[in-house]
């Protein structure tokens, strides 16, 4: 949820002025909402509107459900981007745009699945994003908007082969009984996603605890940023610790990420690898970065070195170019904050397209 308004303020920013800079925080619990952080944008948005229209839509609607949209208060504590900050960032005659902030972003990718990703993150977002159209196309009656997944995959020689546990937990309603809920998740949810996973022997675990009425910001205090290996690659892949949500392109939290992604994505794609973890690192109001990095865990066909000078020689990671090529200054962001950053097959998550292939292979003499 707080992923989700952060987002839905910075598209509401991006649509009215492009430029805008945005680092919005959202936190909530019982009846509240407080969005806070840093904006420098030309553009009015109505924040309230937003808050409420967000929450509406992830379905808490109903004041039953101890969370409305309509009843929550919303407290706004946003104030200008620091001008510390920004002369370092700002791209100038004599200055080119700077990165947002030091830190180190990794992007992954895994021949494994047709999205290029591991196995189990996959399975996880499918079922989550099932457990939604379940609730919203009222195939189950008694769903409630919080839910969450996980799945283990049984590995051979580094191959997945089966699932070996199945994990969901789904809010719901009081009157449903346990023994109803635990089969309508495992034949409506779990079957039609993980179909081609599971045998015999593969575990369900469904609402562990035997009960989760109590959910949302009742059940849990949220926080924007606080499920950033969910949102990559379910802990395959390293982390550099920066969230995405709420932050605008210029931020290399979020943009060089989407960028490793991309290039460790045409790595494999191109056949360089089966396996290709990229590191970038950055420094405040520098735009070259300080550090690029590739491991392919020992699945190169050619020294991770030569990979590494390629990839200098084919993209540009500058904060400026990366914008430009993935096209980064849209209001695109809301649909990023559920189901994953990535492996999505969606025409504005340009971050997904393997459009290097040709370029990378001739480089490599593939």
């Amino acid at each position: 949820m707080c992923d989700q308004i952060s987002d839905a303020i910075l598209d509401a920013m991006l649509k009215g002025d492009p430029n805008s800079r945005v680092a919005c925080e959202t936190a909530t619990k019982t009846g509240l909402i407080l969005v806070f952080g840093e904006v420098t944008t030309k553009t009015y948005v109505d924040i309230q509107n937003i808050v409420r229209e967000t929450i509406r839509e992830i379905g808490y609607d109903n004041p039953d459900y101890g969370f409305d949209c309509d009843a929550c208060s919303v407290l706004i504590s946003l104030s200008e981007q620091s001008p510390d900050i920004a002369q370092g960032v700002d791209e100038k005659t004599d200055h080119e745009q700077g990165a947002g902030d030091q830190g180190m972003m990794f992007g992954f990718a895994t021949n494994e699945t047709p999205e290029f990703m591991p196995l189990p993150i996959v399975l996880a977002h499918k079922l989550t994003k099932r457990l939604v159209d379940v609730r919203k196309q009222k195939e189950i009656s008694w769903i409630r908007p919080d839910g969450k997944s996980q799945v283990t995959i049984e590995y051979h020689d580094g191959k997945p082969i089966r699932a070996d546990t199945v994990l969901v937990s789904t809010q719901h309603n009081p009157d449903v009984s346990y023994e109803q809920l635990k089969k309508e998740v495992i034949e409506k949810v779990i079957k039609p996603v993980c179909k081609d996973w599971i045998d015999e022997k593969t575990k369900f675990l469904v609402n562990p605890t035997g009960k989760f009425v109590i959910g949302g910001p009742v059940g849990d205090a949220g926080l924007t940023g606080r499920k950033i290996i969910v949102d990559t690659y379910g802990g395959h892949g390293a982390h550099g610790g920066g969230a995405f949500s709420g932050k605008d392109p210029s931020k290399v939290d979020r943009s060089a990420a989407y960028f490793a992604r991309y290039v460790a994505k045409n790595i494999v794609a191109a056949g360089l690898a089966d396996k290709c973890e990229l590191q970038i690192a950055y420094a405040i109001g520098v735009a070259d970065p300080v550090s690029i990095l590739v491991d392919t865990k020992g699945t190169g066909k050619i020294p991770d070195e030569k990979i590494e000078q390629i990839i200098k020689k084919v993209f540009s990671f500058k904060p400026a170019h990366i914008i430009k090529h993935l096209n980064l200054r849209r209001p695109i962001y809301k649909k990023t904050a559920a189901f994953g950053h990535f492996g999505r097959d969606d025409p504005d998550f340009t971050w997904e397209k393997t459009d290097k292939i040709v370029e990378l292979k001739k480089e490599a003499s593939l």
